[in-house]
């Protein structure tokens, strides 16, 4: 149970801060967010360490836990991922989430295609199978776990740990696309025999192919959801300041 009165806390305040309802500069009181949630003050202090090591809030002693800007936030860290793509930010949380994806899982492809364990492919191969008979059966839920799984194998195999920290990040792209209806109803055949391209190549050792293979699924994939970030500003955040 207390696990869970951390987790709704967590939730909770980190959804408020991200969608604005506690705005950048704010003073929360732990004594205030008791009464407002409902817990106790060892919840809350649970759910306000997690908020500041995402980078959201900032403990203040004798004051309070002051809500950073947007710009000190965690950027890879997956809750704020979700919560921003659940938020008013969302369209620029899509745009950044894509682009990172066309710079990073390309390479990662080539080096599992160099360096992957043997037997690796194989493993891909079954899932980029299994990606196509979960298209054909119109099951888009299994479709996106096994489509979530396959990029995050992708990026385990490159043997890079930085990119394979990256797993959890690009696995909340792909679920954010589907909860902003952004997936086709009927993935296309040509969308899972690009997935199947890609484990071939990992599979054969074939950096170039694998390359070139993943560079079209997620440019083919930038271009079919980037007209929902078209007007969105960028953001060019300055040196960092906990205020």
């Amino acid at each position: 149970m207390p696990d869970s009165l951390h987790r709704r806390a967590v939730e909770m305040l980190g959804a408020r801060i991200v969608n604005g309802t506690y705005p950048s500069g704010s003073v929360l009181l732990a004594s205030e967010l008791e009464e407002e949630l409902g817990v106790s003050r060892s919840v809350i202090r649970e759910a306000v360490r997690v908020l500041t090591s995402a980078g959201l809030l900032h403990s203040v002693k004798h004051v309070g836990s002051r809500v950073l800007p947007s710009e000190q936030w965690n950027p890879y860290d997956p809750l704020v991922i979700r919560w921003r793509l659940t938020g008013p930010g969302k369209n620029s949380q899509l745009r950044s989430l894509t682009e990172l994806r066309v710079a990073i899982e390309p390479v990662a492809a080539e080096l599992a295609a160099l360096y992957a364990p043997h037997g690796f492919g194989s493993g891909l191969r079954v899932l980029a199978a299994s990606m196509g008979v979960a298209a054909d059966s119109g099951d888009l839920r299994a479709f996106l776990e096994l489509d979530v799984e396959f990029h995050s194998k992708v990026l385990v195999g490159s043997g890079n740990e930085m990119f394979a920290s990256l797993a959890g990040p690009i696995g909340s792209t792909l679920r954010g696309r589907a909860a902003l209806g952004l997936l086709p109803e009927h993935p296309h055949g040509e969308l899972t025999q690009l997935h199947m391209d890609i484990a071939d190549a990992i599979a054969t050792h074939d950096p170039v192919r694998a390359r070139s293979s993943m560079e079209l699924v997620v440019r083919r994939t930038m271009a079919g959801t980037s007209s929902v970030w078209a007007e969105q500003p960028r953001v060019f955040p300055g040196p960092a300041s906990k205020g």
